[in-house]
């Protein structure tokens, strides 16, 4: 896998390395993040064959999903944070192998709960994963080719996504619902080999300082994400006592969390972090526009199956017109940024996710499957390009020793949003339907519940462009003109 030939035109220097050497670094890179993401969509195929094979029921095997997804979003920032304070390529590598033992323990386990056990390591080494590729790709890339890096990153993310449940149903039907976990195991060696031989060592001055690690702000933080998360998908979709409980407890901790961080010397997340209007709008724009592509793989299967009357592999094929989408444009978004800036390119984006969003309900319930896809065509390439470009603006603010920190914040954004978009989301569809019971409900139904999710969809992404505007006028008062385009 190699970057756009005008990579090749840098000059090799002590700080840039030759393009080959580059692209060496990128593939290891991509690879990683390309096996985090498959790590999140392959076992989703495999839950059925593994409530047979453990006699379990659904809301049981459901968490060897659950399990990996919160793991990593739990613990994105506290590694994106080690990885600063020990050394990114030190931290990487040991990722890269606890997640490929994981995986060989996931498709060796005899239990259920060996699995699920399983899955939580293997998390651990998916977060270090996604949070030290997109710091490192801001650390050795070369700043005016930063975008298409970013851009490949989220390409690879997108692949990883969309090949999971294909690979996932072949794997089964040929091997067994081991060799699911077990597939990780070659290329994470791969992985890990590559990351070992050609990932430049740490700085000198990071292995030699001491390391003061913020412990407290570390087990607020995760247990107020865990108490966050936890809140929004107990119950699959209602909203209890428990769940409002377990809400209230993430606000404390939240509250706590902050607190904390204001009385250390080095805090886990620096508080001036979110000063930034850039990075601070940045983030909260991700978790939005996430949320908003969460919405149609919620809502997605119930309406093209329960209204429009397809089966399962039609529906798939439909469903697979996202990811594929947000695989091609991810990197030419990338180029586009390095050419022409993060701002234009990152409006562009917002704006296409926009009339995707707002036409899809329309275009559906006139052109059926092909007007679905076609807007939700839409909604994945505004989001690939958005990404792509808000990603590199808010990488390009975050200082050399927390890079680590801003990109494990960035992955918990949309972490947040793909969590959240799956517990609100579906509850605005079950609303706009009027019922709760949406896999019986009748066509009519559907078609309520779908134009309500997608005009809330729509409003998200509007709110989401207000903050990105807000962020880039408060930034341009603070910043000099050429770094405020960067």
């Amino acid at each position: 896998m190699s970057l756009p030939t005008s990579l090749e035109a840098i000059p090799a220097t002590a700080a840039t390395p030759s393009a080959p050497a580059l692209n060496r670094v990128l593939f290891s890179l991509s690879l990683s993040m390309l096996l985090s993401s498959l790590g999140t969509s392959i076992a989703n195929v495999a839950l059925p064959t593994l409530a047979q094979a453990f006699s379990a029921s659904f809301q049981a095997v459901q968490w060897v999903v659950l399990a990996y997804l919160l793991t990593v979003t739990v613990v994105i920032v506290t590694v994106g944070r080690l990885g600063d304070l020990v050394g990114r390529r030190r931290l990487m590598l040991w990722g890269l192998g606890v997640f490929t033992l994981a995986s060989l323990a996931g498709g060796a386990s005899t239990t259920l709960w060996q699995l699920i056990a399983a899955r939580v390591v293997q998390g651990l080494g998916a977060a270090t994963m996604m949070a030290l590729s997109m710091a490192l790709v801001s650390e050795r890339v070369p700043k005016q080719q930063v975008g298409s890096a970013m851009g490949l990153l989220g390409t690879v993310s997108a692949l990883g996504t969309a090949l999971g449940p294909t690979l996932g149903g072949l794997l089964i039907g040929v091997c067994g619902w081991n060799a699911v976990f077990w597939i990780n195991v070659p290329l994470g060696l791969v992985a890990l080999t590559m990351a070992y031989r050609h990932l430049p060592p740490d700085p000198a001055a990071t292995a030699a300082k001491p390391v003061r690690f913020d412990l407290v702000g570390m087990v607020l933080l995760a247990l107020s994400l865990a108490a966050y998360s936890l809140a929004m998908t107990l119950g699959r979709g209602a909203f209890g006592p428990l769940n409002a409980g377990l809400l209230l407890l993430a606000l404390l901790g939240l509250g706590a969390f902050v607190f904390a961080e204001t009385r250390v010397a080095a805090p886990l997340v620096p508080l001036a972090t979110f000063r930034h209007p850039v990075m601070a709008t940045g983030f909260a724009a991700s978790a939005l526009v996430t949320t908003v592509v969460m919405a149609t793989l919620v809502v997605g299967p119930f309406y093209l199956v329960g209204a429009l009357q397809l089966d399962a592999m039609h529906m798939g094929l439909v469903m697979s017109v996202g990811p594929a989408v947000a695989a091609v444009f991810g990197a030419p978004a990338g180029r586009l940024v390095d050419s022409v800036g993060s701002q234009p390119v990152g409006a562009a984006g917002l704006v296409t996710m926009f009339l995707g969003a707002a036409t899809l309900p329309i275009a559906a319930t006139t052109w059926g499957a092909a007007g679905y896809a076609g807007a939700l065509g839409l909604i994945t390439a505004g989001y690939a390009t958005f990404q792509s470009a808000n990603n590199t603006a808010v990488m390009a603010r975050a200082t050399a020793d927390q890079r680590g920190v801003v990109s494990g914040l960035l992955n918990l954004s949309r972490n947040l949003g793909l969590i959240t978009g799956a517990s609100a989301m579906g509850a605005v569809f079950g609303f706009g339907a009027s019922t709760s019971l949406v896999a019986t409900a009748s066509a009519q139904q559907l078609t309520a519940g779908l134009h309500l999710t997608f005009l809330v969809a729509a409003a998200l992404v509007a709110l989401g462009g207000v903050l990105t505007w807000l962020g880039v006028t408060a930034s341009r008062r603070i910043t000099p003109p050429a770094e405020a385009q960067a």
